[in-house]
This record gives structure tokens, C-alpha cells and sequence, in this order.
């Protein structure tokens, strides 16, 4: 028997089908979810990120060519390639086979179906997608939460489609990437995308907050210490670069680091190798760098606060995340995710939006991005009392109405610093002051935070 893990994904316009697969499947699979029809999968695939989709080929009495199936077959492989497609059908038509794996579809099971052969088929189909998304290797390895939640939400937007298909090819390799963009766009959750569908997935990822680390602990968190280099320096101590040996060092905020430190953090990355604080020997890291900050390195580089020859060492590849506000369809899918997510953790009833809801979210500006939005859901599901949140229920303090241009027309850091500010003192204001509320909904440490309130006066 298969081991049991993975998700799969049932649509089938028959009840009695779907019944009887819910009874077989989960001794195979970790989480077994169904759908009538296809009307609700796009949102459905984002939520449940399924591994297998069981996919009928019929969802009309009267139409039994096959085109449903097809059609919606090739639209899974194009929102979620890594998702494997098995489809189901009554008619036996190799030529509908055929075309069904022209269209990226993994096999084709005959209604009625033989239970052995389908089960083997779904399991290898599973295998196959964990192998490829490496998620087996993502639950040991990989244990930070970001804005989004576990996985990536690509959406439908243009610019993330454009991001996904860079993802995809710088992925497997090991060149060095640099993420930017606002705060709460998800950047931290983009790193662990990325090494999850690595060659180093099996390794770990270790994060850093490189704004929250003081300086004087800065070479020994990154390269480490020997015993009795410092007062408090008790045992050898492998610091992150060496943590990192073998999977991915992922830098954030790293246009935080001052100047003065800025060569050493060079030094290693050049020479893929640390001296630890009062040893003498390099010891040799194999690693994959990620670097993601909200700040303009190239204005800081031409201010003379970056140095030129960093920048140009963490910027083989360069991803910018949009802002939220700039993705707008992504807005009420998000939502609805964020919607399941939250109604199953705090046992809500919470199942949908109505139209009142939706034109507030995708009318509102996000100043906080994702992170943003993600904390009005969840706010909003735990004071709900029915099953339909509307419009009374989202309190989105974004500006309804500015769906416009940004606040900042150009990338200088002055304007970045100004929304930087302003995102700051809301955060303060809106958790009353609560500083660990404020840095969750912000999606930075305790630490950063303090700095950056003591940065604006605050």
C-alpha cells in the first residue's frame, strides 16, 4: 500500500462517484477534497494546492464529447504546470486520450474503474508532482511562515505570470537572486518558492534578518565564533553561512547592513567562505544566495550608503514583486483564500464573499500589500457571525477609491522612506501600540521594528 500523503483533488458531477472515491482515497492520500464542477477550481487550486487532480471529462447530461474535460485540463497546466492531471471518463477514446496528454494530462482511468489500477495511477501521479514541486523535502527543511502562508499565491495577474516563468528557470540553478518590493508583497515567501523548487530542497533554508541583527553581533551571526572570542562566547558557535552548508542563505532587509560591514558580508560571498569571530581558518560554505529588501539599492549605491561592488554580486537575477494594488484582480481570489485558511484555524463558519466585499477589496489601496489584506480577512472572519462576509465586515483602511498611481512616482528613496514612515506609524496605531502586533502585521521582527520606530521619532 501507498504511503499516505499528498492532496488530490475530485472533480465529478456525480454524487455517488464522489462518495464512493472519498471512501477510497484517504488510506492513500493526506487530504482528499471534491468539486460538482469546474465553476469553483481556479479558487479551489489556489486554496487547496492540490498535488493530483481527478478531473471528469463530462459535466453536462447532454454533452459527452470530452471538450469539458480537455478545456479544463488545459487550464490547470497552465495555472499550476507542477499539478499532475488524471482524467476520468465513461468513453474509452484513445484519439480524447491522445489529445488529453498532447494537453500535459499524467494518464487516463476508464470509467468503471478498476480500484488497484486507480489508486496506482493516482499514488504515481502524486509521486511524480511531489518530486517536482520538492515538497516532500519542503516540511523537513523549511519552517518560516510569510504573508501569503506556505506556498506562493501566483494569481492571474501579468507581472506574476512573468515572475512564475523566471522562478521556473532560475529555480534549478544556483544564481544568486535578488528580491524587491514593498512590504507585506510576499518576498520572503518568493525565497522559499524558489529553494523549494531548487536542487537544494532537500537542505536547509535558513533566514536572516540582516536589519534586525546589531552590529556588534553581526559578523558573529553570519560567520560565527570560536570559544572565549568574546566574553559571553562559551562553546564554538557555526554561524548562518555555515547553517546554510549545502541548501540557501536567504538575506533579508539587506540594504539595512551599514557600509562598514557591508565588505566583510562581500568577502564571504566572493570567496564562498567565513572565518569565525577569534579563529584563524576559513571554513568553506557551499550555499545558494537569496536577497530580498524594500529599499532602492541603486539610489543607495549612487548615495555612496551600498557598495557597487555588493550590489552587483547579489543581483544576478533580479525579481521586483509588485505591490498589491497593481495586481488588483489577485485581490478577491487572495481573500478567499485567506477566507478558508482562517474559518478552518478559528473554527468559523465563514465560507464565502458577497459582492458588497468584493468591491471594497479590490477597490481599496493595500498600502500594506498582502500582509495587509491577510490581516482584514482574518479579522474579519473572527467577528463575523454568519457564513457570507460584506461589505460592514471588511474594514479596509487602505483609501477606497485611490486604484490609481501609487504615492511614489519614481523609485528615489525619499518617496520610499515616506510610504516606509507612513506604513510604520499606521501599524503602531492600528495594533494600539501592541509592538509584536505591529511587527506581525508589517511582516518584519520585533527588532526591525523598534529600529524603525526610533528611525521616525516613534
Amino acid at each position: 500500500m501507498s504511503s499516505k500523503k499528498g492532496k488530490i483533488l475530485i472533480v465529478d458531477d456525480n454524487a455517488g462517484i464522489r462518495q464512493a472515491l472519498k471512501i477510497l482515497l484517504p488510506v492513500h492520500f493526506a487530504e482528499v477534497e471534491t468539486l460538482p464542477s469546474p465553476v469553483t477550481l481556479v479558487s479551489t487550486l489556489e486554496r487547496f494546492r492540490p498535488d493530483v487532480v481527478l478531473l471528469d471529462m463530462n459535466f453536462h447530461t447532454d454533452i459527452n464529447t470530452g471538450n469539458e474535460g480537455l478545456y479544463w485540463a488545459g487550464e490547470i497546466k497552465k495555472m499550476a504546470p507542477e499539478v499532475e492531471v488524471v482524467l476520468f471518463t465513461a468513453y474509452a477514446d484513445i484519439q480524447l486520450a491522445v489529445e488529453g496528454m498532447k494537453r500535459g494530462a499524467f494518464d487516463f482511468i476508464v470509467k468503471p474503474w478498476d480500484n488497484e489500477k486507480l489508486v496506482a495511477t493516482l499514488t504515481a501521479a502524486r509521486d511524480k508532482a511531489r518530486k517536482a514541486m520538492g515538497r516532500d523535502a519542503r516540511s523537513a527543511s523549511d519552517t518560516t511562515t510569510g504573508p501569503a502562508g506556505d506556498l506562493m499565491f501566483w494569481g492571474s495577474s501579468r507581472p506574476m505570470a512573468a515572475i512564475r516563468k523566471t522562478v521556473r528557470k532560475i529555480a534549478p540553478t544556483d544564481a544568486t537572486v535578488l528580491i524587491t518590493g514593498e512590504n507585506g508583497t510576499g518576498k520572503d515567501v518568493l525565497a522559499r518558492e524558489i529553494h523549494a523548487a531548487s536542487l537544494r530542497s532537500g537542505k536547509p533554508l535558513v533566514a536572516v534578518d540582516a536589519g534586525a541583527i546589531t552590529e556588534t553581533l553581526f559578523e558573529s551571526e553570519l560567520f560565527g565564533h570560536v570559544k572565549g572570542a568574546f566574553t559571553d562566547a562559551h562553546t564554538d558557535h557555526a554561524g548562518k553561512f555555515e547553517q546554510a552548508d549545502g541548501g540557501t542563505l536567504f538575506l533579508d532587509e539587506v540594504g539595512n547592513i551599514p557600509l562598514h560591514l557591508q565588505a566583510k558580508l562581500l568577502r564571504a560571498i566572493q570567496s564562498r567562505s567565513v572565518v569565525r569571530v577569534g579563529g584563524s581558518q576559513a571554513v568553506p560554505v557551499d550555499i545558494r544566495l537569496i536577497c530580498a529588501t524594500n529599499m532602492d539599492l541603486e539610489a543607495l549605491v549612487r548615495e555612496g550608503r551600498f557598495r557597487e561592488d555588493l550590489y552587483y554580486r547579489i543581483n544576478t537575477v533580479h525579481i521586483a514583486l509588485p505591490p498589491l494594488r497593481e495586481r488588483r484582480e489577485d485581490i478577491v481570489p487572495l481573500s478567499e483564500r485567506f477566507i478558508a485558511q482562517f474559518a478552518q484555524k478559528y473554527h468559523r463558519p465563514v465560507q464565502e464573499l458577497d459582492e458588497s466585499a468584493r468591491q471594497v477589496l479590490e477597490s481599496s489601496r493595500w498600502s500594506g500589500n498582502i500582509r495587509e489584506l491577510q490581516n482584514c480577512i482574518e479579522k474579519a472572519v473572527i467577528l463575523s457571525e454568519g457564513t457570507v462576509l460584506t461589505a460592514k465586515d471588511i474594514d479596509a483602511r487602505s483609501e477606497p477609491g485611490m486604484t490609481g498611481t501609487p504615492r511614489h512616482s519614481g523609485p528615489d528613496q525619499e518617496s520610499l522612506s515616506q510610504d516606509e514612515e507612513q506604513l510604520v506609524r499606521e501599524a503602531v496605531r492600528r495594533s494600539g501600540g501592541n509592538i509584536s502586533a505591529a511587527a506581525r502585521m508589517l511582516g518584519v521582527s520585533r527588532p526591525t521594528l523598534y529600529a524603525k520606530m526610533k528611525k521616525y521619532g516613534l
